[in-house]
C-alpha cells in the first residue's frame, strides 16, 4: 500500500491532504523523514506524522443526524458542542465528509477511509445533496430562475441544480456544489432568510427516520451505492 493510502486508511485525511504532508516532510518511517510518494510501509514499520504514530484502522463508515447547535469540527474555539461528542469514545478517529453549519441539521457521513472521503467530496463527481429549506416568508416562484441560472458570491458562480416548492415557505433544494453556507447565502442574495435547513440526502443515501443526535453504520448496499455515485 502506497504511503498516501496508508495515511488515508489511518484516518489522517484525504489522499490529497496526505500527499501534502509527505511533500512537506512531515511524515517519517522508522524515524527517517520520507518524501517518497512511492514508499510502501509494511505492517511492522513505524509511521509518524508530526511525530505522532499512526495506525491503519479497519474502515468505518457511519451516518449521523446532526442536530442544530452542534458544529461539524472536532474542536471548536468557542467551546460549542461538536458532532464528535455524539459518538462513542471507543471509535477510531473519524472525519466528516462535507459540513453543515451550526444552525443546520441533517445527514452527515463520517469515516476513517480517506479514499472514500475523497471520492464523495471531489468536485468532478458532482454528487447531489438534497435539503429541505424553510424561508422567513412566502416563496416567490418567479425567483427560482435566478437560483437555477446561478448567482455570484464573492466572485464565485454558485448554482442550485433543482428546486421544488413543497409549501408556501418550504422548498426542496438540490446542490451539486459544496460551497460554505451556499443555500443560506444564495437566498439572502435574493432577499430571503433561511429559518430552517435540513440535509435529507447525499447521492442515493437518505436520512430516513434516523432521530436527531443519533448515528448508525452504513449498510453494505448503501456503501456500494455511494462508491458508484457520479
Amino acid at each position: 500500500m502506497r504511503l498516501n493510502r496508508f495515511l488515508a486508511a489511518a484516518g489522517v485525511g484525504s489522499r490529497r491532504h496526505c500527499d501534502e504532508l509527505i511533500a512537506d516532510g512531515r511524515v517519517t518511517i522508522n524515524g527517517r523523514r520520507c518524501t517518497d510518494f512511492s514508499a510502501q510501509p509494511s505492517a511492522h514499520d513505524h509511521v509518524k506524522v508530526d511525530g505522532k504514530l499512526v495506525h491503519t484502522n479497519r474502515p468505518l463508515h457511519i451516518v449521523i443526524n446532526k442536530p442544530a447547535g452542534f458544529v461539524s469540527t472536532r474542536k471548536d474555539p468557542h467551546a460549542r458542542d461538536t458532532i464528535f461528542d455524539l459518538l462513542p469514545s471507543k471509535f477510531p478517529r473519524l472525519f466528516n465528509i462535507g459540513r453543515l453549519d451550526a444552525q443546520s441539521e441533517g445527514l452527515l457521513i463520517l469515516t476513517n477511509d480517506g479514499e472514500f472521503a475523497q471520492k464523495l467530496t471531489h468536485p468532478r463527481y458532482k454528487i447531489e445533496k438534497e435539503y429541505e429549506v424553510t424561508l422567513d416568508r412566502r416563496w416567490d416562484p418567479t425567483l427560482a430562475a435566478k437560483l437555477l441560472r446561478g448567482i455570484y458570491l464573492n466572485g464565485q458562480r454558485t448554482q442550485i441544480a433543482r428546486l421544488v416548492a413543497i409549501g408556501p415557505t418550504r422548498l426542496r433544494v438540490v446542490l451539486r456544489q459544496g460551497i460554505n453556507r451556499q443555500i443560506r447565502r444564495m437566498f439572502h442574495k435574493i432577499g430571503y432568510e433561511v429559518k430552517h435547513l435540513v440535509r435529507i440526502r447525499i447521492g442515493d443515501l437518505r436520512l430516513g427516520d434516523l432521530p436527531g443526535g443519533h448515528w448508525r453504520p452504513l449498510t453494505k448496499s448503501e456503501l456500494e451505492a455511494l462508491r458508484r455515485s457520479r
